[in-house]
Protein backbone atom coordinates (compact mmCIF):
# COMPACT_ATOMS: atom_id res chain seq x y z
CA UNK A 1 0.00 0.00 0.00
CA UNK A 2 1.30 3.38 -1.16
CA UNK A 3 0.81 6.55 1.06
CA UNK A 4 1.06 10.11 -0.24
CA UNK A 5 4.06 12.01 0.88
CA UNK A 6 1.76 15.23 0.95
CA UNK A 7 -1.46 13.95 2.60
CA UNK A 8 1.32 12.69 5.96
CA UNK A 9 2.76 16.18 5.74
CA UNK A 10 -0.48 17.51 5.54
CA UNK A 11 -1.73 15.62 8.27
CA UNK A 12 1.24 16.67 10.84
CA UNK A 13 0.79 19.92 10.08
CA UNK A 14 -2.61 20.10 11.12
CA UNK A 15 -1.85 17.81 14.46
CA UNK A 16 0.81 19.90 15.46
CA UNK A 17 -1.30 23.56 14.10
CA UNK A 18 -3.80 21.65 16.86
CA UNK A 19 -1.16 21.08 19.51
CA UNK A 20 0.31 24.78 19.33
CA UNK A 21 -2.94 26.49 19.77
CA UNK A 22 -3.84 24.14 22.92
CA UNK A 23 -0.45 25.24 24.21
CA UNK A 24 -1.07 29.19 23.65
CA UNK A 25 -4.37 29.13 24.99
CA UNK A 26 -2.81 27.27 28.25
CA UNK A 27 0.34 29.67 28.34
CA UNK A 28 -2.47 32.53 28.06
CA UNK A 29 -4.18 30.93 30.65
CA UNK A 30 -1.53 30.43 33.09
CA UNK A 31 -0.13 34.06 31.86
CA UNK A 32 -3.37 35.26 33.21
CA UNK A 33 -3.55 33.78 36.63
CA UNK A 34 -0.57 34.52 37.55
CA UNK A 35 -1.29 38.09 36.86
CA UNK A 36 -4.41 37.70 39.08
CA UNK A 37 -2.10 36.37 41.63
CA UNK A 38 0.32 39.00 41.75
CA UNK A 39 -2.40 41.81 41.85
CA UNK A 40 -3.75 39.76 44.88
CA UNK A 41 -0.40 39.92 46.82
CA UNK A 42 0.25 43.62 45.82
CA UNK A 43 -3.12 44.16 47.24
CA UNK A 44 -2.57 42.17 50.24
CA UNK A 45 0.93 43.72 50.52
CA UNK A 46 0.03 47.54 49.73
CA UNK A 47 -3.54 47.60 51.23
CA UNK A 48 -3.75 44.78 54.11
CA UNK A 49 -0.02 44.36 55.76
CA UNK A 50 0.63 48.42 55.30
CA UNK A 51 1.66 49.44 58.85
CA UNK A 52 0.29 52.83 58.08
CA UNK A 53 -3.59 51.39 56.45
CA UNK A 54 -7.25 51.54 57.13
CA UNK A 55 -8.63 49.99 60.35
CA UNK A 56 -9.20 46.41 62.10
CA UNK A 57 -12.45 45.90 60.10
CA UNK A 58 -11.53 46.75 56.65
CA UNK A 59 -8.07 44.80 56.56
CA UNK A 60 -10.29 41.71 57.42
CA UNK A 61 -12.93 42.41 54.76
CA UNK A 62 -9.91 42.98 52.15
CA UNK A 63 -7.84 39.89 53.93
CA UNK A 64 -11.09 37.74 53.60
CA UNK A 65 -11.67 38.44 50.07
CA UNK A 66 -8.11 38.03 48.71
CA UNK A 67 -8.13 34.49 50.58
CA UNK A 68 -11.78 34.02 48.06
CA UNK A 69 -10.15 35.04 45.07
CA UNK A 70 -7.13 32.84 45.27
CA UNK A 71 -9.50 29.89 46.50
CA UNK A 72 -10.97 30.24 42.86
CA UNK A 73 -7.65 30.42 41.03
CA UNK A 74 -6.31 27.21 42.75
CA UNK A 75 -7.47 24.14 42.05
CA UNK A 76 -5.52 20.88 41.92
CA UNK A 77 -3.16 21.78 38.85
CA UNK A 78 -2.07 24.41 41.12
CA UNK A 79 -0.80 23.30 44.80
CA UNK A 80 1.40 26.78 45.48
CA UNK A 81 -1.35 29.03 45.70
CA UNK A 82 -3.84 26.34 47.22
CA UNK A 83 -1.18 26.14 49.95
CA UNK A 84 -0.93 30.03 50.09
CA UNK A 85 -4.87 30.34 50.32
CA UNK A 86 -4.27 28.00 53.37
CA UNK A 87 -1.66 29.13 55.08
CA UNK A 88 -3.60 32.76 55.02
CA UNK A 89 -6.68 31.44 56.05
CA UNK A 90 -5.62 29.70 59.21
CA UNK A 91 -3.06 32.84 60.27
CA UNK A 92 -5.79 35.74 59.68
CA UNK A 93 -5.98 37.05 63.23
CA UNK A 94 -2.05 36.81 64.02
CA UNK A 95 -1.20 38.81 60.66
CA UNK A 96 -3.50 41.47 61.76
CA UNK A 97 -2.77 41.56 65.04
CA UNK A 98 -1.12 45.24 65.06
CA UNK A 99 -3.75 47.04 63.81
CA UNK A 100 -5.85 46.12 66.30
CA UNK A 101 -3.02 47.91 68.28
CA UNK A 102 -2.96 50.74 66.11
CA UNK A 103 -6.51 51.26 65.88
CA UNK A 104 -6.01 51.89 69.64
CA UNK A 105 -3.67 53.98 69.33
CA UNK A 106 -4.98 56.12 66.80
CA UNK A 107 -8.12 56.54 69.15
CA UNK A 108 -6.14 57.75 72.47
CA UNK A 109 -4.45 60.68 69.99
CA UNK A 110 -7.77 61.39 68.32
CA UNK A 111 -9.28 61.97 72.53
CA UNK A 112 -6.19 63.99 73.42
CA UNK A 113 -6.04 66.62 70.54
CA UNK A 114 -10.28 66.35 70.54
CA UNK A 115 -10.05 65.82 67.21
CA UNK A 116 -12.85 62.97 64.88
CA UNK A 117 -11.05 60.06 64.47
CA UNK A 118 -11.45 59.87 60.68
CA UNK A 119 -8.93 63.36 60.94
CA UNK A 120 -6.12 61.26 62.84
CA UNK A 121 -6.62 58.17 60.39
CA UNK A 122 -6.17 60.60 57.43
CA UNK A 123 -2.86 61.95 58.71
CA UNK A 124 -1.97 58.14 59.56
CA UNK A 125 -2.77 57.69 55.97
CA UNK A 126 -0.31 60.31 54.63
CA UNK A 127 2.61 58.48 56.43
CA UNK A 128 1.94 56.13 53.83
CA UNK A 129 2.87 58.28 50.76
CA UNK A 130 6.43 59.24 49.19
CA UNK A 131 7.69 62.44 50.65
CA UNK A 132 8.67 63.09 47.13
CA UNK A 133 5.13 63.07 45.24
CA UNK A 134 2.74 65.63 44.59
CA UNK A 135 -0.02 63.16 46.45
CA UNK A 136 2.04 63.56 49.57
CA UNK A 137 2.48 67.43 49.28
CA UNK A 138 -1.16 68.05 48.18
CA UNK A 139 -2.74 65.68 51.08
CA UNK A 140 -0.49 67.44 53.53
CA UNK A 141 -1.60 70.88 52.53
CA UNK A 142 -4.79 69.74 52.92
CA UNK A 143 -4.56 68.10 56.17
CA UNK A 144 -2.76 71.51 57.27
CA UNK A 145 -5.57 73.82 56.46
CA UNK A 146 -7.98 71.21 58.09
CA UNK A 147 -6.23 70.58 61.20
CA UNK A 148 -5.04 74.24 61.77
CA UNK A 149 -2.57 74.37 64.85
CA UNK A 150 -2.92 70.97 66.17
CA UNK A 151 -1.78 69.42 62.67
CA UNK A 152 1.58 69.00 63.81
CA UNK A 153 1.25 67.40 67.34
CA UNK A 154 -1.16 65.10 65.61
CA UNK A 155 1.91 63.95 63.11
CA UNK A 156 4.02 63.32 65.74
CA UNK A 157 1.89 61.72 67.21
CA UNK A 158 0.75 59.46 64.63
CA UNK A 159 4.39 58.91 63.47
CA UNK A 160 5.41 57.82 66.88
CA UNK A 161 2.56 55.07 67.28
CA UNK A 162 3.27 53.80 63.75
CA UNK A 163 6.72 53.88 65.09
CA UNK A 164 5.81 51.78 68.08
CA UNK A 165 3.72 49.41 66.42
CA UNK A 166 5.77 46.99 64.61
CA UNK A 167 4.20 44.10 62.76
CA UNK A 168 3.73 40.73 63.97
CA UNK A 169 5.02 38.95 60.79
CA UNK A 170 8.09 40.81 60.98
CA UNK A 171 8.00 40.43 65.07
CA UNK A 172 8.47 36.57 63.66
CA UNK A 173 10.90 36.65 61.73
CA UNK A 174 13.53 38.63 63.91
CA UNK A 175 12.70 36.31 66.61
CA UNK A 176 13.23 33.08 64.47
CA UNK A 177 16.59 34.19 62.81
CA UNK A 178 17.70 35.29 66.51
CA UNK A 179 16.82 31.39 67.91
CA UNK A 180 18.22 29.76 65.46
CA UNK A 181 21.57 29.86 66.19
CA UNK A 182 20.79 28.22 69.51
CA UNK A 183 19.12 25.46 67.84
CA UNK A 184 21.19 24.16 65.41
CA UNK A 185 23.93 22.17 67.49
CA UNK A 186 21.04 20.28 69.20
CA UNK A 187 19.03 17.15 68.15
CA UNK A 188 16.19 17.60 70.56
CA UNK A 189 14.86 20.19 72.66
CA UNK A 190 13.69 19.67 76.30
CA UNK A 191 11.95 21.96 78.71
CA UNK A 192 14.86 22.49 80.85
CA UNK A 193 16.84 24.06 78.06
CA UNK A 194 14.19 25.71 76.87
CA UNK A 195 13.83 27.42 80.24
CA UNK A 196 17.78 28.33 80.23
CA UNK A 197 17.45 29.49 76.90
CA UNK A 198 14.68 32.34 78.11
CA UNK A 199 16.43 33.10 81.17
CA UNK A 200 19.72 33.97 79.39
CA UNK A 201 18.09 35.92 76.43
CA UNK A 202 15.79 37.92 78.99
CA UNK A 203 19.01 38.94 81.35
CA UNK A 204 21.05 39.25 78.64
CA UNK A 205 22.30 42.86 78.16
CA UNK A 206 22.72 44.09 74.89
CA UNK A 207 25.88 44.85 73.13
CA UNK A 208 24.17 47.15 70.45
CA UNK A 209 20.96 48.20 69.14
CA UNK A 210 19.25 50.79 67.06
CA UNK A 211 17.26 52.28 69.95
CA UNK A 212 20.21 53.50 71.90
CA UNK A 213 18.25 53.09 75.33
CA UNK A 214 18.70 49.75 74.92
CA UNK A 215 22.08 48.97 74.97
CA UNK A 216 23.77 47.94 77.89
CA UNK A 217 20.37 46.86 79.48
CA UNK A 218 18.80 43.66 79.11
CA UNK A 219 14.88 42.83 78.55
CA UNK A 220 13.60 43.15 81.91
CA UNK A 221 15.41 45.62 82.79
CA UNK A 222 14.10 47.39 80.00
CA UNK A 223 10.59 45.79 81.02
CA UNK A 224 10.82 46.47 84.83
CA UNK A 225 13.04 49.86 84.55
CA UNK A 226 14.73 47.76 87.56
CA UNK A 227 18.86 46.82 87.10
CA UNK A 228 20.11 43.75 88.02
CA UNK A 229 22.92 41.65 88.16
CA UNK A 230 25.12 40.06 85.49
CA UNK A 231 23.06 36.91 83.88
CA UNK A 232 25.78 33.98 85.03
CA UNK A 233 25.69 35.42 88.54
CA UNK A 234 21.54 35.57 89.12
CA UNK A 235 22.78 32.07 88.27
CA UNK A 236 24.94 31.51 90.80
CA UNK A 237 28.84 31.65 89.04
CA UNK A 238 31.00 33.57 89.47
CA UNK A 239 32.16 35.77 86.66
CA UNK A 240 35.80 35.69 85.35
CA UNK A 241 37.65 38.93 85.98
CA UNK A 242 41.22 39.71 84.94
CA UNK A 243 43.74 40.77 87.13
Amino acid sequence: MLFNRSSLSGGMTQKLTIQQVKANRREAGLAARAQDVKTLLHWFSHDVLALAGPDLAVRQELFDFIVIELQQRGGKSYPTIRKLRKALHNQRDQLLAFAGVLDQKLVAIAIQFELPLQAVRDVCLLHRKHKTSNAYWECWNRLHGKLSEKFYGVMASVGEALKQTPRASSMVENLNSRLRNYFFLRRSLGDAYLILLQFFLNHRRFIRSRVSERVGQSPKELLTDQPHSHWLELLGFERFQRA
